[in-house]
């Protein structure tokens, strides 16, 4: 049996480590009580970011920049379209392709959201006196910026290193 804590600092620095979390946490909070009036998840809340950011999106292109299975995303992409959150249209050029928009109950949900996190966010530079929020992007683009799906994501949306 160990009795004794793990170190802070040394080989490994849990001090990072658990303000990610607590920020994570903190973070995703602000959205989860919203989430929590309509029956919602942080599953639901992630399609509908990215289907608002890139309507007409394919299901297999969220599939993969998500990274989830079919079986995961099928739940929650059901519930988001019967409760018109979201629609889904036949691809014009391949009939099996499935692409995804907002609906105008969707957008609003989606604003509503981003605006609690963007809420906190801004809160956080003022209170840690960030006057370069460039430097904080360029640091979570090294943290995320393994998947192709993401790096690909990263270069349409037009985000990368500030110059």
């Amino acid at each position: 049996m160990v009795e004794e804590p793990l170190p802070t600092r040394g080989e490994l620095d849990f001090r990072l480590i658990e303000l990610f979390f607590f920020a994570y946490r903190e973070f995703t909070a602000d959205a989860d009580s919203i989430l929590e009036r309509y029956g919602f998840g942080r599953a639901h809340h992630r399609i509908l970011h990215f289907v608002n950011r890139a309507p007409g999106m394919t299901v297999a292109d969220l599939l993969e920049l998500l990274q989830i299975t079919k079986q995961s995303l099928s739940r929650v992409l059901r519930q988001l379209i019967d409760e018109e959150f979201v629609v889904q249209v036949q691809g014009s050029d391949d009939r099996r392709q499935r692409r995804l928009y907002p609906t105008e109950k969707g957008r609003t949900l989606t604003l509503e959201l981003s605006r609690a996190q963007v809420r906190r966010i801004d809160a956080a530079f003022r209170e840690a006196a960030v006057d370069d929020p460039g430097r904080v992007n360029d640091f979570l683009l090294e943290m995320s910026n393994d998947r192709k799906a993401t790096r690909d994501w990263f270069t349409r949306q037009g985000i990368g290193r500030e110059t």
